[in-house]
């Protein structure tokens, strides 16, 4: 009676750090190599014992001995069948342990191994003989002797690494528009249910993930705003965060279970060793309280910008703020692995245009770390890049609150948006529409040249317009798509260098004489393109200008 008294206090204690010669190691914090493929078969959910069926299969458990001295160790497990026997391995020891028949649980003796030295330790459970349905069901890892005291592992079911994050040092009064970071993930560290997350904002993230073992993502979320944490039909649509535009082949849809939002993903076969440019912008209107935000990812291999998704937030109104990176794990199926990722050149724009290089970033970890259920994390600076690993048991090398800093590398990012990843499909979309508008006599066009279509309103009686020139105009920008106007003179003119607008109108203007009129109908890569460049121009957008040249100066 006293030794089942003993074993339940053990099962049901709450606490990961132990000061006695007797520990049972619940079942339930081990791990399947291969990962169990259904935890409710594999976890018996009854008394958090594991139903070990698949002699293919081993099972680790992972703990750190503090102290020095002899451990004696047992398995309590059963078996309804009989003939069973596990091999138990430990620091380079072996132990066959044989498996009674029983319909309950019995102590099943391995042996004895000394310990000389403190760290973490691994007890790999393999099935020697096993010509049943079962190999065990085992309950859980029996410890006692002098080296016990004080070990570590972790009590709890939930088995995920736990999560490590970069705080980067910017201050509150910059107004942010732009936050670019390059991650890479070194080979061997992106296992299965990672995420290497490099653009973090106070409404959302933008990072890699490897989602199955045949499937990679770029994955762009933003929260919606109010305080629903699970389920995204209690968000009222004031509150809801709404999808403006997302690029080619890009899934979006709403999230909900750990908040709610606008998500996105876009699968991509990203590779480890190869360096990422991802970038995050946003895009305030202070009157309407919302902020347009957009992801996008620079892939290497077309040495272009493709984008991921534009989302806009309600209640905000603000710039980008609280920017950060983290590394996450999120399912414990395969816990025990080490993932690490490296962040490097990260910079920010401000709403001036000013770019400023960050290159200080403090230390933290999730509810799983500060339990001190996991203690195997942690970070720094490497070749000039800030770092992150966690799980894999290994001692921490930071502690929460670290702060890390590297040197400026002074390699500013520079961003060609027009040639961008889906520019091709982009503009037979626009094209396309065009003509569609010009079918429903909605627009009338003269011609096109090199991709801008015009049409002129009133010949003018001085010289055509030249790149060169300085012209002086009276203009009215809309959207193709809804007439909307989003930009105009009113009582004064404007002076532009011309060589200095968008394409668009560096290519159609010279088509008009000073003192004529012209519209021009420029598709969205002549324009802005994937560009947030203004709250009143969607991304992608086909704009429309009607244009009157007053003067125009060489």
């Amino acid at each position: 009676m006293l030794r089942y008294f003993t074993l339940l206090i053990c099962l049901f204690v709450s606490s990961v750090l132990f000061a006695q010669k007797n520990v049972n190691i619940p079942a339930f914090t081990g791990y399947a190599v291969p990962a169990e493929n259904d935890e409710d078969l594999f976890f018996n959910k009854k008394d958090s014992s594991v139903e070990w069926k698949d002699a293919n299969q081993k099972i680790e458990f992972h703990f750190f001995i503090r102290d020095t001295g002899t451990i004696n160790i047992n398995l309590l497990a059963k078996n309804p069948f009989s003939g069973s026997t596990i091999l138990l391995e430990i620091a380079d020891k072996k132990f066959p342990v044989s498996i009674p028949k029983s319909n309950s649980y019995k102590i099943c003796k391995a042996g004895n191994i000394h310990i000389t030295q403190s760290g973490f330790y691994t007890v790999t459970l393999s099935a020697n003989i096993s010509a049943n349905k079962s190999v065990a069901t085992i309950q859980s890892l029996q410890l006692n002797g002098d080296a016990v005291n004080g070990i570590h592992f972790n009590a709890k079911p939930r088995r995920n690494a736990a999560s490590v994050h970069l705080k980067y040092s910017v201050n509150d009064s910059n107004k942010v528009t732009q936050f670019y970071n390059e991650l890479t993930v070194p080979k061997g560290f992106d296992h299965l249910h990672s995420y290497y997350m490099a653009c973090g904002f106070a409404r959302g993230y933008l990072g890699i993930q490897v989602n199955s073992e045949n499937e990679r993502r770029v994955i762009f979320s933003v929260w919606d705003a109010g305080n629903e944490a699970v389920d995204r039909n209690k968000v009222a649509d004031s509150n809801k965060v709404k999808l403006m535009v997302k690029g080619e082949d890009v899934f979006a849809d709403g999230f909900g279970n750990e908040g709610t939002g606008g998500h996105s993903h876009w699968v991509y076969p990203w590779n480890t060793d190869s360096t990422y440019k991802l970038l995050v912008t946003a895009m305030p209107d202070t009157i309407t309280r919302t902020t347009i935000y957009t992801g996008y990812i620079y892939l290497p291999e077309l040495q272009k910008w493709k984008l991921i998704a534009s989302f806009k937030a309600p209640k905000d109104g603000k710039y980008l703020r609280n920017l950060y990176s983290f590394n996450e794990n999120f399912s414990g199926v395969n816990g025990q692995l080490q993932r690490k990722a490296y962040f490097g050149n990260q910079w920010i724009q401000l709403n001036n245009g000013k770019s400023i290089e960050l290159t200080e970033a403090k230390f933290s970890y999730d509810a799983t770390a500060k339990a001190k259920d996991r203690i195997d994390f942690g970070g720094g600076v490497e070749n000039n890049k800030f770092y992150l690993w966690n799980g894999g048991f290994q001692l921490a090398n930071a502690k929460f609150g670290d702060s890390f800093v590297r040197k400026e590398n002074k390699q500013r990012p520079i961003f060609a948006w027009t040639k961008n990843a889906d520019s091709l499909s982009q503009s037979k979309k626009d094209i396309a529409e065009i003509y569609k508008a010009v079918e429903a006599k909605k627009i009338d066009t003269t011609g096109s040249i090199n991709g801008v279509f015009y049409k002129i309103i009133k010949e003018g009686n001085g010289n055509l317009v030249n790149l060169k020139d300085t012209v002086t105009v009276f203009y009215k920008g809309s959207l193709l798509s809804d007439g909307s106007v989003f930009d105009q003179t009113k009582d004064k003119p404007a002076v532009f260098p011309l060589s200095r607008l968008i394409k668009g109108w560096t290519i159609g203007l010279p088509m008009c004489k000073v003192g004529g009129k012209i519209q021009l109908i420029i598709p969205s890569g002549l324009a802005y393109s994937i560009r947030t460049m203004s709250t009143k121009i969607p991304i992608n957008s086909i704009m429309v200008f009607d244009i009157e040249v007053l003067e125009a100066k060489r």
